[in-house]
Formats: structure tokens, sequence, C-alpha cells
């Protein structure tokens, strides 16, 4: 695979609802899309998942720019890799950047299973011809308007329901949707808003059947999640704090968690997601995949991805009609009655990318070329 051109759109589209976590608030999203073009005329898409600001984590939509503009892209361009799954050595040297660097190595996957005639779910490796899809509900301005929201997620048939939450506003919500709804699949997600300190009211979730508790203590923790985990019976979930297989296989011999959610952009791409996977299914920890309020390029590898054997429970890939009035591929990702999500059949991704509306969001542009 030779790669010969590099093509960098930053798009700006509005979300249909704000969304609102412990790190803050999100009505527009600023969408890196990358497209890549071999020798003989094969593209390949992806899409960079870094937020506007560098909150979630160090990185955010400006240090994705300059590092894929001056460093990632000029380096594809310059060698020839065996594959895809090969990219991520080409960018070794470069330390951190995982969501730049996925964007683009996602988009090389893209191509190549594109060249190979092939769903790009397939050249993975992926068994699952129906995902269960969840969904991620923000922080809302009332009680009632977030028992308003599970109402709706739970009548289109979303088979889990996860909310954010923070200190101030968490065992309150938590009982306010267990009374409402029972019996409905729920978990919790903090964003690291909490410390070791809050063990105490922590444990109070105990009481509530929840799936899991996503990430409550720091980004970058793992010991202090073990700790925690002791003195907990709900399941303890690590998101931001696995960035590489080597954090999973350290955070489940420290007893951190039992579970783990993959992200794509968070761990660098398909080729190390698929590493975490592995680690995870070997010990019998379950995995989800995580979302980032991607657009259809990000939502599309989200599916694939979620067909590897692993992903047995349901994630936050959910309907691209949940946050965009219109999508960037066609057809917009769609969830069945019964909440589940059907790989496509397409080579690749298995969606068009809707060029002219593409050109039509893009507020700047950069190529690469051999």
């Amino acid at each position: 695979m030779q790669i010969r051109r590099v093509e960098l759109r930053e798009i700006h589209l509005a979300l249909l609802h704000p969304f609102e976590t412990s790190s803050g608030r999100t009505t527009e999203r600023h969408v890196i899309v990358v497209r890549v073009e071999d020798g003989d005329g094969g593209e390949g898409w992806g899409e960079c998942v870094a937020d506007e600001n560098p909150y979630y984590s160090e990185e955010w939509t400006e240090s994705a720019w300059a590092v894929m503009t001056r460093f990632l892209a000029p380096l594809l361009v310059a060698a020839p890799v065996a594959s895809a799954g090969s990219v991520d050595g080409v960018f070794a040297h470069v330390r951190g950047n995982r969501m730049a660097k996925a964007a683009l190595e996602t988009a090389c996957w893209d191509l190549e299973a594109r060249s190979r005639n092939l769903p790009l779910w397939q050249l993975l490796g992926g068994s699952r011809i129906e995902i269960a899809s969840g969904v991620s509900i923000g922080l809302q301005p009332t009680t009632d308007a977030l028992l308003e929201r599970v109402r709706h997620e739970l009548e289109a048939g979303y088979q889990r329901i996860k909310i954010k939450i923070k200190p101030g506003h968490d065992l309150e919500l938590v009982r306010a949707v267990r009374g409402e709804f029972p019996e409905v699949p729920l978990m919790v997600d903090a964003n690291s808003a909490y410390r070791l300190r809050d063990a105490a009211l922590l444990r109070e979730l105990d009481r509530w059947n929840l799936m899991m508790i996503e990430q409550p203590l720091a980004h970058d923790d793992i010991a202090e999640h073990a700790k925690l985990q002791r003195q907990l019976s709900t399941p303890i979930c690590l998101d931001e704090s696995i960035r590489s297989s080597d954090d999973a296989r350290h955070a489940i011999e420290l007893g951190a968690c039992r579970i783990i959610n993959i992200k794509l952009g968070r761990v660098g791409g398909l080729t190390e997601a698929r590493r975490v996977e592995q680690v995870c299914r070997e010990n019998g920890i379950p995995v989800w995949c995580g979302g980032m309020l991607e657009a259809g390029i990000g939502r599309a590898h989200n599916i694939a991805l979620s067909t590897l054997e692993g992903f047995s429970l349901p994630g936050d890939v959910s309907a691209s009609a949940r946050y965009w009035e219109e999508d960037i591929i066609d057809p917009p990702v769609t969830v069945s009655p019964r909440g589940t999500i059907f790989p496509p059949s397409g080579p690749g991704i298995g969606f068009a990318v809707k060029r002219d509306r593409v050109e039509m969001l893009t507020a700047r542009k950069a190529v690469i070329e051999a």
C-alpha cells in the first residue's frame, strides 16, 4: 500500500441538542475528516474524534490538525506500508497524539477493505452480524427533562441507557431514573469527576443495580481505581485510563475494573483497538464501543469495530438522527426497533460519503502529497 495523497478537511456540524458532561457543554462539533488516496486512485475515509478543547484529553482539534499536517501525513505519504495494520508502525516515533493517528490509520483500513472488495468489519475479523446499541444522555437542565429523554430513547428501542453524572448531580438522578424505570439496563458515566475520597458517595450507587460506573476517578489513574473497585459491588468501567493494550493488561492485573470501554481515537486506531479487545477477551473482561459525538464516518468505523467477538455489551453507537439534522454519509446510520445495528455489506466502511455536504461544511482544507 502506497498512500500518494492525504486530504484533510475541518467541517463544522451543529448538534441537534447540546451535549453536557462534567467536562463541559458541546453545541457544535469541529470534525477533521480525512481522505487518503493510493496510486491506483483508490480512496479511504477516516475521522478525527478530538474535541474542540483539551478537556476530555490533551488532544483537541487544533493540535490534531497541526500534528497531522506537519508530521503524520508527511510520514504516511513518504513510506510504503505492507497493510493498514502496519500504519501504526509508520507513526511510532511520534509520541501520543492517538486521535490524530487514528484518523489517518482508520482511513487506510477503509482503503484496504475497498481495494479487497470486503466490508471493513470482515477485514477486521468481526463475527457479529448484528450489534446491540445503547445511548449516552448528557446532563439535563432538570430531572424531569432527563426522565423524558430516557423515556424517548427506550421507546426508540435502545437496549441500554447511560447517564452522565458529576458531584452534586448524581445520586438523585440515579434514584429518579430507577424509580421511573426500575428494570432498564442503566449505567452512569462520571468522566473523571470524582476522587477516591468520594468512595462513600460512590458506594451509595451500589443499591441501584447499575451495569457499571464509568471512569469515576482521574483520567490517567489505574491504581486508585483498583482501590475503589475493591470497595464497590458495581463494576467499574475504565475509559480515559485505557490508551493501549498494555494499559488494559495492567488494569486487569491490578483489578482496577471489570469492564473496559474501547474508543478508536483514544487508543490510536483500529489496530490497537483489536489488541485491546484481544487482551480483554482472553481475560474474561467484556468490552463495548464508546462514542465521541462522531459524524457518520467515525460512526461507521465504530460499527465495524463493534462486530469483534469481545464486544458483548451495548455500545454508544447510535443513530445519526440522534445528533445531526443531516449526516455526512449516505445512508445515515439507523437503529432497528429492537435497538440493534446491522453492519453494512458494501466494501470498506459500507457508506457513501456525501462529498457535496462535506465541501459545503468545510472551514479549512489541507492537502499533503508524496
